[in-house]
């Protein structure tokens, strides 16, 4: 398999630092002029000020969440092209689903836990992972309207509950999926090398829920019973940092027996 060079990796830094440069400056830009237009309007300076600090302090919890996002797809496709498509737009949910997707449909079996080497491979879940978030951005100033008087409709006609229960079904739908996985997933071999990919189902794994929904059912009882609403917005990061940071610890301490034990296993091919 043929692998990035040197002059690659620095057009993708440079290509990185152009993204970085042109979403720093835009938010910049609006930035200045939403002052300048709240001083016109006689907005006072304290309250500009305040403003400007809650807003900082409330993307801190999302950037939380896109930074662990960047190191969850960094040893699989480094972590030049996860920064660049997630100082843009983008999630977990989003980015693993769109490469998973790419790397299937490719079916030459590279796996996310293994860094994609491949140009073609690389290539194709790069344009799959723009194309998936690019989508919606295309269609909700065209389909946007229609679907809010469908909505309307749908409320109006019916309790407003029912459309509240659609669109939690719907998420809980597609986590539903990464916990099957987890518990579950099967592995899969390298079609070239011939070699498991450890990346089903397993300790690790079932390591990283179990870590992940303790994490998260702690964290919300410190925010229910001590009333610290600040943590809240925190909860759902620090549960996938905590997550991580035991996975990790796991690696290095549990013999390489039990760090790659998984339960469904495939046949190996036949070569």
């Amino acid at each position: 398999m043929e692998s990035l060079d040197f002059r690659e990796n620095s057009f993708m830094l440079m290509l990185g630092l152009v993204v970085f440069a042109a979403v720093l400056g835009q938010s910049i830009f609006f930035l200045i002029r939403a002052l300048k237009r709240g001083r016109e309007i006689g907005i006072s300076s304290a309250t500009l000020k305040n403003t400007v600090i809650s807003s900082v302090l409330f993307t801190i919890a999302p950037s939380l969440a896109i930074v662990a996002t960047v190191l969850a797809l960094s040893p699989s496709l480094g972590i030049i092209l996860p920064w660049i498509r997630l100082s843009v737009i983008g999630n977990i949910t989003q980015e693993t689903t769109a490469a998973t997707t790419a790397l299937d449909a490719v079916g030459n079996g590279a796996s996310l836990s293994y860094a994609i080497t491949d140009k073609g491979v690389f290539s194709v879940i790069m344009w799959v992972m723009a194309l998936a978030s690019s989508f919606p951005l295309v269609v909700i100033p065209i389909a946007l309207k229609r679907l809010q008087k469908g909505l309307k409709k749908v409320s109006a006609n019916r309790d407003s509950k029912w459309t509240d229960a659609m669109a939690a079904a719907a998420f809980i739908g597609l986590i539903s999926a990464f916990i099957a996985r987890s518990i579950a997933g099967t592995g899969s071999y390298n079609s070239v090398t011939h070699i498991y990919n450890y990346d089903g189902a397993g300790i690790i794994s079932a390591a990283a829920l179990i870590t992940s929904i303790v994490s998260m059912l702690i964290l919300q009882k410190i925010v229910t019973k001590y009333k610290v609403k600040w943590l809240e917005s925190f909860a759902m990061p620090l549960a996938m940092v905590i997550a991580m940071v035991v996975v990790i610890i796991l690696a290095q301490v549990l013999p390489e027996s039990l760090y790659q034990l998984e339960w469904r296993i495939p046949p190996a091919p036949v070569s």
